[in-house]
């Protein structure tokens, strides 16, 4: 879903210069650049700032879940072990 989004946002973020650079003066056209340009390297770190985070909070849900079965197939081997 987020993923879709971003790739949306940064679509029209880049397509965004063909609609500026057409109606900026002459002398402007090199600043318009460097702006828009500044504008879509900002937009990527922050899309992959907030992807790295996404990353980070699914990797500490997996290790939890690891832990809990490997807690859980302690729990099962002992219980087990007292039966036999």
């Amino acid at each position: 879903l987020h993923m879709e989004s971003w790739r949306t946002e940064m679509k029209e973020e880049i397509n965004r210069i063909n609609q500026v650079l057409p109606t900026t003066p002459a002398d402007d056209k090199t600043a318009a650049i460097k702006q828009w340009m500044d504008s879509v390297m900002d937009k990527m770190d922050h899309y992959k700032a907030e992807h790295h985070r996404y990353v980070k909070e699914a990797v500490t849900l997996l290790e939890l879940a690891l832990w809990k079965a490997k807690l859980a197939e302690k729990e099962e081997n002992s219980a087990e072990g007292r039966t036999k």
